[in-house]
């Protein structure tokens, strides 16, 4: 039951979200989920700020996720993350922040897990 959350500071297409979306969908194994419940959401053209600075190219990315994962996992995760938003958005991984959320209840269909 994940969700992957995401705010990036440049315009976004619908084709490069749908492609974001689907190479997200193949990184989320890195927490052992798979794609069959994983929610992302895309907000593009967000406003972001790091030391002070305003950011041109930047993203901060909030993993929601029923349950928890390794140290390990999440780590390469975020490498995974910060891959993508290079390979298909030219944003650094210095400029993106990467957020976890483990959480023990969660609800889907009128019932929580």
């Amino acid at each position: 039951m994940p969700f992957i959350d995401s705010r990036i500071t440049v315009p976004v297409s619908r084709e490069k979200k749908e492609e974001i979306k689907a190479k997200l969908g193949q990184a989320i194994g890195a927490l052992h989920k798979t794609e069959n419940y994983l929610m992302v959401g895309i907000e593009s053209d967000y406003d972001l700020w790091m030391a002070g600075k305003k950011l041109e190219k930047g993203a901060y990315v909030a993993v929601s996720l029923y349950g928890s994962a390794s140290p390990e996992d999440y780590d390469r995760m975020t490498g995974k993350i910060c891959d993508i938003l290079w390979e298909e958005l030219g944003i650094p991984g210095t400029s993106v922040y990467v957020t976890y959320h483990p959480v023990p209840d969660w609800g889907w269909n009128g019932r929580n897990f």
